[in-house]
């Protein structure tokens, strides 16, 4: 299983933005984005750097497998 690399919010939104998903809102620093097609709310919290463990969360919450995610990084 590759290792999963520290992220910006940035970084993670364009990839979900690959995906499909929208920015929806924004409540204080957590950015919410829809998903018209699976209709999924994903949050990710808008800080520089991302803990390893907040990335897995969102990848599970937006039903991407860590694979999967990580080829639409490059």
């Amino acid at each position: 299983m590759p290792k999963l690399p520290v992220l910006s919010a940035k970084d993670i939104i364009k990839v979900l933005r690959k995906f499909g998903f929208q920015v929806y809102r924004q409540t204080g620093s957590h950015i919410h984005l829809w998903n018209e097609e699976r209709k999924l709310l994903v949050t990710v919290p808008n800080h520089p750097e991302l803990a390893k463990g907040t990335l897995i969360s969102i990848m599970k919450q937006a039903k991407i497998e860590r694979e999967e995610f990580l080829s639409k990084l490059k």
